[in-house]
């Protein structure tokens, strides 16, 4: 099978097979975004998409799990994503769950029975841009929500079984904000009790505003002392029944892997550990290379 331009997908689907029903970002509009600047957003055409799977039946015919790429696949129609569900099941009956990126306007624009609906079909593990629960910060990065549109959408979500990835971003209230970054961020995530928060921290490659914004000096980037901070402030603040908190993304200065709320106490002192360590670069900004992995700290 054929996937068309340059490919991402969540490190926890590196064992899933990679299907690709649309083209680019149907929003495309991050200020930090740099995945698809010259991509037209297209939907493939369901010949394509059942051609694919054809090919995918003969060579992988046990596969439990089926990312659908590219960007935000959720915003196909519930119709849409039933009938590449179907075919999906027809050609690979081992699936058990079909994943995606999706982003909380994809949510709003399907009834609730649809997503029940959705849900029946395998549907779940959506990778949910959230990013922060600071306002301030989500009309920055040109998000196209709020975060109580993220609440609302997230438990309806919830309500109708479907699962997914509470994706955030250390740093995108810049240094200034770091701290109301951190307080909203946990209060939204608290409200909403995610199976999985992904962690990252803020970072940006030429080609998207905000690596323009950073240059000049219009949004203030977070040293590496206000990183770890804000980090331990939103891990302090955080009251999870269950989730699995996954900050092994290379733009993390410290990445870790855990569950919350068990590994909370131990979480906290890896993040202090780590302040202590780089005591002497704290005022320094971290320096990094692709996927804003860090290269000095």
């Amino acid at each position: 099978m054929n996937l068309t331009g340059m490919v991402y997908r969540p490190p926890y689907e590196a064992n899933s097979l990679l299907l690709q029903v649309t083209l680019g970002c149907s929003h495309n509009k991050c200020t930090f975004c740099s995945m698809y600047p010259d991509v037209i957003f297209t939907v493939c055409p369901m010949e394509q998409i059942e051609a694919d799977l054809e090919e995918a039946a003969q060579v992988w015919p046990g596969v439990e799990r089926v990312f659908l790429e590219h960007g935000d696949a959720f915003v196909l129609s519930a119709d849409k994503l039933t009938q590449i569900a179907a075919a999906i099941h027809n050609k690979l009956p081992k699936v058990k769950t079909i994943a995606m990126y999706a982003s909380i306007q994809n949510i709003k624009h399907k009834t609730d029975a649809e997503l029940r609906r959705l849900s029946d079909l395998g549907i779940g593990g959506l990778d949910i841009g959230v990013e922060s629960g600071l306002d301030a910060a989500l009309t920055y990065m040109n998000k196209g929500h709020t975060a109580a549109e993220a609440k609302e959408q997230l438990l309806r979500l919830t309500k109708a079984g479907i699962t997914y990835s509470f994706n955030a971003i250390l740093g995108c209230g810049g240094a200034d904000l770091w701290q109301e970054n951190a307080d909203a961020t946990a209060e939204l995530i608290n409200a909403v009790q995610p199976h999985l928060l992904f962690i990252g921290s803020l970072h940006a490659q030429p080609g998207c505003k905000l690596y323009d914004d950073m240059k000049t000096g219009v949004f203030k980037e977070c040293t590496i002392g206000q990183l770890l901070d804000e980090q331990e402030r939103l891990i302090s603040r955080l009251e999870l029944k269950d989730t699995i908190y996954f900050g092994s993304h290379p733009s993390n200065i410290v990445p870790m892997q855990a569950l919350l709320p068990k590994h909370k106490d131990e979480m906290l002192a890896i993040v202090r550990q780590t302040r202590e360590h780089l005591r002497e670069k704290l005022e320094d900004h971290p320096v990094r290379g692709g996927e804003g992995s860090i290269l000095s700290r």
